[in-house]
């Protein structure tokens, strides 16, 4: 159920594919998708050429991107972004949908960093996707993610985006429909760490990375929008 729900809250966002799009353009060499779930990113730049390598530690998304990344450059990878190996230098890594905030620490997006700098060329670039502050959301977005599937009809509706502490919690209310309309539903949340660009330049530059520029994703109904930090290998 992982990759449905995967599926059905961030399958159709497009909203930052054509800034990856753009990205990839000036890459010369292999791309990494952080966090690459089931293939949304990855298979969009693949089918336009590019070299991807995606990781997650979500073996059920993985699964299904090397499922559908059948005849295409793309490679599906079992990873924690925090340590990995890979046998490709890249040029290029992504991290769309606010993946460096899932991890709980500096530490551990420091270990992030410097291991994909391990793995990059001269000159290489990562780019990365944050939420800065929340915008409130005192009404549920008018919008519903929905997806009917052998008769069984899903629906995510967005509830509540919050500020916690050092936090930021995304609520979501998931809903299933029989075919023979029995209902079922649950409450799901994620829990980011708040983060500005500014950190994020400053956390790259522990890992030997410049800042070489920010770029905006505007909000659309009913995700939220987010900046894009753009760092830069320094040797």
């Amino acid at each position: 159920m992982k990759a449905l729900w995967h599926d059905i809250e961030c399958g159709s966002y497009s909203a930052d594919l054509e800034i990856w799009e753009d990205l990839a353009k000036g890459a010369d060499g292999a791309i990494l998708e952080l966090g690459c779930g089931t293939g949304r990113v990855a298979l969009h730049l693949a089918r336009r050429g590019h070299e991807v390598i995606g990781i997650d530690r979500e073996e059920e998304l993985v699964q299904l991107l090397a499922d559908r990344g059948g005849g295409l450059s793309v490679q599906a990878r079992l990873e924690d972004m925090r340590g990995f190996f890979l046998d490709t230098d890249i040029a290029l890594a992504v991290g769309p949908m606010h993946v460096l905030q899932l991890l709980p620490s500096e530490r551990d997006r420091c270990d992030c960093l410097l291991t994909i700098c391990a793995h990059m060329l001269p000159g290489g670039r990562i780019a990365l996707a944050i939420v800065e502050k929340p915008p409130p959301t005192e009404a549920p977005a008018p919008l519903l993610d929905l997806c009917e599937l052998d008769g069984w009809l899903y629906t995510s509706q967005l509830l509540s985006v919050a500020e916690e502490g050092d936090e930021i919690a995304i609520r979501r209310r998931r809903e299933t429909v029989s075919p023979t309309g029995e209902r079922s539903s649950e409450e799901d949340e994620v829990r980011l760490q708040a983060l500005s660009a500014v950190q994020v330049e400053a956390e790259g530059a522990s890992a030997g990375l410049r800042p070489v520029g920010r770029l905006k994703v505007p909000p659309t109904d009913p995700h939220l929008g987010s900046t894009i930090v753009v760092l830069e290998r320094g040797d």
